[in-house]
């Protein structure tokens, strides 16, 4: 997982970059900078609950998208603080899918500190690019 904060892209918002050689690892890597971005020490996000997300998109931008949002509205909805243990995507004529597996517990204010409520996952900047052997995506998150 490779992944850093960029301080010099939105004001009011938080921004990262995400790498990986491969998609999957990119998209991974992606999860866990939102995840560090929400809790201030995601190592200690037990793995004690698993499921499993399908999503399609024609881009593979907005699958990225599609698949953050995913990992927000299990934040919200259930309050569930999740890894992205694997992803595996599939390119195929029309589009992209993507299937992962994603574990974590419940938020607990107890055990996990909050940094900021990520309300959503934004369309300001957002891009995958392939470039020198490397996948990278930069993500403006809405906090």
């Amino acid at each position: 997982m490779a992944f850093r904060f960029l301080e010099d892209i939105a004001t009011a918002d938080v921004a990262f970059e995400a790498f990986g050689g491969t998609r999957e690892e990119l998209f991974i890597s992606a999860a866990a900078a939102l995840l560090r971005t929400m809790a201030a020490a995601p190592e200690r996000v037990e793995r004690r609950q698993e499921l499993t997300i399908r999503l399609e998109n024609q881009e593979l931008d907005l699958l990225l998208w599609s698949f953050l949002q995913e990992l927000i509205f299990y934040k919200d909805a259930r309050r569930l603080l999740l890894h992205a243990d694997t992803v595996r995507i599939e390119e195929r004529e029309g589009g992209f899918s993507l299937e992962s597996t994603l574990s974590g517990e419940q938020l607990s204010t107890d055990r996990h500190r909050l940094l900021v409520d990520v309300k959503a996952v934004t369309l300001h900047r957002l891009q995958v690019v392939y470039k020198d052997t490397i996948w990278k995506a930069v993500v403006v998150l809405d906090v």
